[in-house]
């Protein structure tokens, strides 16, 4: 009887489909004028829709067989490009469905074809959607389905009863952030919220000096960012200018970080890396940055696409969301202008569309990987979405743009969730961030000048006539020309290499680096004063910059501060007021390491601080910032089940490669005791 009932109950399903999709075409029909369902003589009513329902049926029967060849034969296309090309695929299918019909009673144009095969596509969508998720018994049944196909492609023997565990990223939301999200009775995170209430416990960790996605999702993943002193720098022996998220340096910093640790990365069992700068080992990898221009069947970054747009519908719906997005950037962008909202930065060009993409089709495709992952029982996995940290440094960390973006976060969390509960093995879910975000104006708005400019008219070198533009270097930027396939030498690409006379000046937040190229090895405090007298002194004393950090021939690794004030790092002596001492405690510590590193820069630079808002100067055009000291950006956190041991049993978190020791502790943790996943918030409706 129970199988019966199964059996009606699919059917029914099918059949409530299928008149949806009929309905959908007859509007469509009775809309549009390039789309029709009769003959040139007419049609009875009956006879219409006898039509419709044939040639829905004979779309859908089309879209359930050819449609997932047709994109597994377009992996290798790039991968917005494929994103867009399922529309026309789709509408394909449907001018196909139409011509099979009788009497020749189906007739569109291409572009109309598009339409209605988007519509329909997203139309059976949300119904299937609506009967599974009101039906318990049917989304039971249809995940324990996809587990079981995803397992028997695995090719493992059998399902381990181990715990799994995915860890989840929410690219800069510092602790603070997430703390003030989840408070009151109306959180803006209320999954997360219930989690911190219940059955988890947030603790912050601190981030190394360079507060960034590629110091610390590297010492994260690999166990190692040594000598990666910001988002970029240049390197003296090669001439060559790094930066975290081009694909090439991705994949060399990725190689250096595994050879100093002695293994290829957490994730390196069973592991899967989904959206993130670097693999962690993984052997499956979706839009991930250092395998990105890799060839070969499980290491394309874009392997994770043809899951995602296997259903014709995902594509329908992501394109919708994509210009909800695009146009919802448009209108904050011009509230804020019009309001005078200050600070301010320039939102227009292509930032609409790279917003898009961070906010839908990256956090799309991510959470559609992770959960294959979970259904496919995978033992870790880590994945990244960057969905605020990209609307936080054009909108700043707090407010309504990125208040909207945290909800989004928490209905990705609660999807990811509910999955992990219906599982066929048990899942721990560890939230956590690589770094925060401060806000301030940027160094060229408040000031009037960039950087570079007054390195250069210190050095007695020509300065532009007015400030120029600083090209921000986010993840979600970086993302989308690897998923275009966009060379690193392209127009819009970061110079791979310096030319020019004079130092190079570059910035990475609110920190910023200075290199002299004709010094070979690292230039001596005493070698730029006998050079450029006056150029230490000038950005020491400068209201917008907080510190320096020099290397002194006599006393070492320096950092100078205004009206001669000193804090020589090998001995701890102060002249003067501490340089350091607005940005907390750990500054002489982060700022010690760093001096240490074989490619710190000849000068870094940090902005100022202001101690009451926590406010700082980005040398990039950001009002929304991280990468350096001061503020929010160096306060992350970490969200991990109750079950697991404290991370900070050992003393305060701080580091990014004392996190990479805490995750690995919890995976052996895993292993070596079986235990049933914590209860999880009540299940969210999926959408």
């Amino acid at each position: 009887m129970a199988a019966w009932r199964r059996a009606g109950g699919a059917v029914l399903r099918v059949l409530v489909v299928w008149a949806v999709s009929t309905l959908t075409m007859l509007v469509l029909a009775g809309v549009l004028p390039d789309f029709r369902l009769q003959s040139a003589d007419g049609d009875t009513a009956t006879a219409i829709g006898i039509t419709a329902a044939l040639g829905a049926g004979a779309f859908g029967l089309l879209s359930a067989l050819v449609w997932p060849l047709l994109v597994r034969a377009l992996l290798l296309v790039p991968a917005l490009v494929l994103g867009l090309l399922v529309f026309f695929l789709n509408g394909s299918l449907l001018w196909i469905a139409l011509s099979l019909l009788p009497d020749g009673r189906g007739e569109a144009d291409p572009e109309t074809a598009v339409v209605v095969a988007a519509a329909m596509s997203a139309a059976s969508s949300a119904a299937n959607a609506f009967l599974a998720v009101h039906d318990d018994r049917a989304y039971r049944r249809r995940l324990a389905r996809l587990a079981d196909r995803r397992w028997r492609r695995s090719g493992r023997r059998e399902m381990p009863t181990t715990p799994g565990t995915v860890f989840l990223q929410l690219d800069g939301v510092g602790h603070d952030v997430l703390r003030d999200a989840v408070a009151g009775d109306e959180p803006l995170m209320p999954t997360v919220a219930a989690m911190c209430r219940d059955t988890h416990r947030l603790v912050p960790w601190h981030t190394d000096w360079s507060s960034q996605t590629g110091a610390s999702q590297l010492g994260i993943l690999h166990g190692s960012n040594e000598d990666v002193p910001a988002f970029r720098w240049y390197e003296k022996e090669t001439g060559e200018v790094m930066v975290s998220n081009r694909p090439s340096s991705a994949a060399e910093l990725q190689r250096r970080a595994a050879a100093r640790s002695g293994h290829p990365g957490l994730l390196a069992h069973d592991g899967a890396s989904r959206g993130n700068l670097f693999s962690g080992g993984a052997a499956q990898a979706a839009l991930v940055l250092s395998v990105s221009a890799r060839r070969g069947r499980h290491n394309r970054s874009r392997a994770g696409y043809f899951a995602y747009f296997s259903d014709p519908a995902n594509a329908t719906r992501t394109a919708v969301s994509f210009a909800a997005e695009v146009v919802r950037e448009i209108v904050q962008s011009t509230r804020a202008r019009l309001r005078g909202e200050r600070p301010r930065v320039s939102r227009g060009g292509l930032y609409p569309f790279v917003r898009a993409f961070a906010t839908v089709v990256e956090r799309d495709v991510v959470v559609a990987a992770v959960i294959g992952d979970i259904l496919s029982g995978r033992t870790a996995v880590y994945a990244d979405l960057v969905a605020y940290d990209e609307v936080a440094h054009h909108s700043g960390p707090r407010g309504r743009d990125t208040h909207q973006v945290l909800r989004r976060l928490d209905r990705a969390v609660a999807m990811i969730a509910e999955v992990a509960r219906r599982a066929p093995r048990p899942y721990r879910l560890v939230l956590l961030s690589d770094h925060g975000q401060s806000p301030g104006e940027p160094f060229a708005a408040r000031y009037g000048l960039t950087l570079e400019d007054l390195v250069r008219s210190a050095c007695g070198l020509p300065v532009s006539r007015r400030a120029r533009r600083s090209a921000g270097g986010t993840e979600a930027r970086a993302a989308a020309r690897a998923a275009l396939h966009r060379p690193e030498h392209g127009p819009g690409a970061e110079p791979h290499r310096v030319t020019g006379p004079g130092p190079v000046v570059l910035g990475s937040g609110n920190l910023g680096l200075v290199s002299f190229p004709d010094i070979p090895g690292r230039a001596g405090r005493e070698r730029i004063d006998e050079r450029h007298p006056a150029l230490l002194r000038t950005l020491a004393d400068h209201p917008g910059i907080g510190f320096l950090l020099v290397h002194s021939e006599r006393h070492g690794p320096v950092v100078l501060g205004a009206q001669g004030s000193e804090h020589r790092l090998a001995t701890g002596e102060v002249i003067g007021r501490d340089p350091l001492e607005p940005y907390g405690p750990r500054a002489a510590d982060a700022v010690r390491r760093t001096a240490g590193f074989p490619h710190a820069a000849d000068i870094m630079v940090n902005s100022a601080l202001d101690p009451a808002t926590g406010a700082v100067h980005a040398f990039e055009e950001q009002i929304g910032s991280h990468g350096g000291l001061g503020g929010e950006q160096s306060r992350a956190f970490l969200l991990h089940p109750l079950q697991l041991s404290r991370p900070d049993e050992d003393g305060e978190l701080v580091g990014a490669e004392r996190i990479h020791h805490v995750l690995r502790r919890w995976l052996n943790e895993a292993e070596a005791a079986p235990a049933p996943t914590a209860s999880l918030p009540a299940r969210a409706t999926l959408r």
